[in-house]
């Protein structure tokens, strides 16, 4: 991994904004919508060139589905000032070659007490460097990583 580059897991409902709609428009959209106060200093934390998970939360999609960098770092919201909504620019960089479900993350015991598992509710989280090299083997990395899963 890159030294001084920084992981994240950014959490939406399906419904809201799916991965299919990340990827559409080129990949690029703005991460919006946050209002949790820790989260949103998770976003000002971002710097261009970190890599978040993208995943899908609800009642029936708990999993990692594909990888997105920063490629804006924090801005007010449009007509906000610095105290009101925070916004990222993030692009797609690619889709889980598998999908890594919530269940198997919290069966795996190189992910136990990641943060995920302690504060469920926040939709911007942290990811330490091991995290996130053990949830990308889980997932078999993702489209764009650079790395050859081939059979031989």
């Amino acid at each position: 991994m890159v030294k001084g580059k920084q992981y994240w897991l950014l959490k939406t409902e399906p419904g809201e904004w799916s991965w299919e709609d990340q990827a559409t428009n080129g990949g690029v959209t703005k991460w919006d919508g946050v209002k949790n106060k820790q989260a949103q200093k998770h976003l000002k934390s971002m710097k261009v060139g970190d890599l978040c998970f993208f995943y899908h939360s609800g009642a029936t999609a708990r999993r990692v589905v594909g990888v997105v960098s920063v490629v804006r770092e924090w801005y007010a919201a449009e007509g906000g000032d610095k105290n009101s909504e925070v916004v990222v620019d993030v692009k797609a960089v690619g889709e889980m070659r598998r999908q890594v479900d919530l269940k198997d993350m919290k069966q795996d015991g190189e992910l136990k007490g990641f943060v995920m598992f302690r504060q469920p509710r926040l939709s911007v989280l942290p990811v330490p460097e091991k995290v996130w090299e053990r949830i990308c083997e889980l997932g078999n990395g993702f489209e764009g990583d650079g790395i050859d899963i081939g059979d031989d």
